[in-house]
């Protein structure tokens, strides 16, 4: 195995234990906001820090940490648009979890846009894009110097500050995109710092003198000035919104804005083939499709067990009539008819009887 598939893979591997630990903080997080709203403190989405004093939500920022260190480590090792996308699977264990702690259902649905995540993430992972060689920090200067990176990161600066100070205001807490805006854009400058500060240390490593260059120190403060943004206006939508509504949007705009980055950044979909490019971009929307069916349906009454009377036909000549049926507790066939006798005869004015054919 030569050294690029070797980081390769120590990249991905890095990626996946990043995603269950991050999929795994969001359910903790939620917890103790639970726990403090249940004990009348002053909410995250009003305002309060509460959450601070509470050890469930502890616990969900250290899983979270571990997550972001095995992510940070990820991004130097494999290209962003590998790693980013790898994240569906964090809002795969969070739905799987959150069916068990938070009582939050898991339907035929969410299960088939479970598999299909992990199904548009295995895609993407065989088509990942090669990036252009960065392997120092002087060659990262040059990268953050070319003109299409410096409007991508003004507009980003500039249409957060608007969304902070002008949209989350008013419109925070009435719609749950406000709050996830705010996380993914500014998300996108946050991975291109992690990226630049593991090439740094990447170099630490190997025995050159990064600590004395002001572009590494530079690259550390804007990354903790935006994850400092990203977990205040995360705990805002987390507090405020449900958490299946909020993981899966989040994720959805935050690998959008990410990849956008990276493509402008490191160029690395130049040196991708036609079938790359569509094997994965048709991975991406896979994923976004699984998220989809994990969570539009997620209220829906839906089992297998209740797959056979979905199929039938209703009086309409639809597979279902005006009236939804639900699972019965016994697969017998006897009882599903009787249980369907009173819509088929009540079209003819009485009850009637009802003969099983031999």
């Amino acid at each position: 195995m030569d050294g690029n598939r070797k980081d390769f893979y120590i990249g991905l591997s890095l990626a996946v234990s990043s995603s269950v630990f991050i999929g795994t903080s969001f359910i903790l997080k939620k917890k103790g906001l639970l726990r403090l709203a249940s004990k009348g403190s002053v909410r995250a989405g009003q305002g309060g820090y509460a959450y601070l004093k509470e050890w469930l939500w502890w616990a969900g920022l250290i899983s979270m940490g571990t997550g972001e260190v095995a992510n940070f480590a990820a991004y130097a090792f494999a290209p962003a648009t590998l790693v980013t996308p790898l994240g569906a699977l964090s809002v795969l264990v969070s739905a799987v979890l959150s069916s068990y702690f938070l009582n939050e259902r898991l339907n035929v649905h969410g299960k088939i846009g479970c598999l299909l995540c992990i199904l548009g993430s295995t895609v993407m992972v065989i088509h990942a894009p090669q990036e252009e060689e960065v392997v120092s920090l002087s060659a990262m200067a040059e990268k953050l110097k070319d003109p299409g990176f410096i409007v991508f990161a003004v507009c980003v600066v500039g249409s957060s500050l608007v969304l902070i100070f002008a949209v989350a205001p008013r419109f925070g807490q009435k719609n749950v995109l406000v709050y996830i805006l705010i996380c993914s854009v500014i998300g996108s400058l946050s991975v291109s710092c992690v990226k630049g500060l593991g090439i740094g240390i990447k170099e630490l490593f190997a025995g050159t003198a990064v600590l004395k260059e002001p572009l590494f120190w530079s690259l550390l403060i804007c990354l903790v000035i935006c994850v400092s943004v990203q977990i205040s206006y995360l705990n805002k939508a987390l507090d405020i919104f449900n958490t299946s509504l909020v993981i899966p949007i989040y994720y959805v705009f935050f690998t959008t804005s990410v990849m956008a980055c990276s493509a402008i950044l490191f160029k690395e979909w130049l040196r991708m083939t036609t079938d790359g490019v569509v094997g994965t971009i048709s991975g991406f929307l896979t994923i976004i499709f699984g998220i989809f069916l994990l969570h539009a349906f997620k209220d829906i009454v839906f089992s297998f067990d209740s797959l056979p009377l979905f199929l039938r036909k209703g009086p309409q000549g639809f597979p279902w009539g005006p009236q939804s049926y639900v699972a019965l507790p016994s697969h017998d066939t006897q009882a599903e008819d009787e249980v369907k006798l009173p819509r088929e005869g009540s079209s003819k004015g009485g009850w009637g009887t009802h003969q099983r054919a031999p």
